[in-house]
Formats: C-alpha cells, structure tokens, sequence
C-alpha cells in the first residue's frame, strides 16, 4: 500500500511540473507575441522619459486600432534598420504639418502640445504627411533626432516600421507605471544653443 501511494504521488507531482512547464512556455510565447521591453536611449524623450528608462511596449495596440495622435511609439529608425527610436505621433496620414518657432501646427491650426515642455524656436514644413506614414517628434525637441531632420529635409515615419505603442514603464522606480496621461503641462519656447 505505502508503495502504491509513494507512485501516486510521484506521479502526481511529474503531472505538476509538467504542467507548470506547459503554462510557462504558453505565458512566455504569448508574452512575446504581445509585448516587447525596450530601453530609452539618450534625451529626445525627456522629461516625460529619461535615458535608460525601461518600457514595455504592446505590439497589439495598432493592430486593434490605428495610431493617434499623441501616442508615443517605439519604432525601427528610418535610417538606422535594427535601431529602436522611441517618439511620439503628431502629424497622421494625409495632415499637413509645419512648426513655426517651435510651434506645431497642423493643416493650419495650432496643435496644444502638453507633452512637449522643451521646445525650440526652429521652423519646419509644410510637409504633408503620406498615406500609411506617420509624423513623430521627440518631446525634447532640441535634442531630438526626429521626422523633422529625417531625409535631408524631413520625413514620416512608415506606418510599417512601428513595433508598438509604450504601454508600461517598469525601471526606475520612481517612474513604474502606465505611459499613458503622461503630460508636463505648458510648453514654453526655448531658443536652440
């Protein structure tokens, strides 16, 4: 009898580890196929994300809906094939964007950008954005390597080379938490150095 129990459980904790085996290579498949982690390189972002910031970024948002924006996006740089850029979404497809001393406008009316505490005094445009392509801008725009220097003289993003929408962030610390509703409040206009 003490036998027979021995195998029962036994068998019943392989049937466990098995099963536990089973629904972490389930989770872990289904985690990569709906997020994926990425780093914030450099200060284009800030302050809203700082360097070495770590986001999880949802490859299902655009595939459920289309961008808007204001989304901040991680994407493949245009020039850059297996560089992540991390921006945010300003112009949509068929818009026409032009920055005037800083000041964004799209197809002629002011866009309110409380994201964007830093901007410069720089021009840009008018640039109609194309079909399935996206205009994105750093939040600090000074610092920004973004869809206004792309090309020469400007260029949008593909709508194809985006890899998903920053959903979470987890280090550091003091910034854990969901990206979206992240805004400074007013931008000012600050000359560039």
């Amino acid at each position: 009898m003490h036998a027979i129990l021995k195998n029962v459980r036994v068998g019943a904790v392989i049937r466990d580890i098995v099963e536990a085996a089973v629904l972490a290579v389930v989770l872990f498949l289904v985690l990569q196929f709906a997020f994926q982690n990425t780093i914030v390189e450099g200060s284009s972002m800030e302050p809203n994300f700082v360097d070495r910031e770590w986001l999880l970024v949802s490859k299902l948002s655009y595939r459920l809906s289309e961008p808007r924006r204001g989304d901040v996006i991680v994407f493949w740089a245009p020039d850059q094939e297996s560089k992540e850029f991390i921006k945010r979404i300003v112009g949509l497809p068929g818009e026409t964007v032009m920055v005037r001393k800083g000041m964004v406008f799209i197809d002629d009316r002011p866009l309110d950008e409380p994201w964007a505490p830093i901007l410069d005094a720089t021009s840009f445009g008018p640039y109609r954005v194309p079909e399935g392509q996206y205009f994105v801008l750093g939040d600090n725009r000074p610092k920004s390597n973004d869809s206004r220097t792309w090309n020469g003289s400007g260029g949008a993003l593909d709508g194809d080379r985006i890899i998903g929408k920053a959903w979470l962030s987890v280090w550091p610390p003091e910034t854990w938490g969901l990206v979206a509703g992240r805004s400074p409040g007013p931008a000012p206009v600050v000359d560039r150095p």
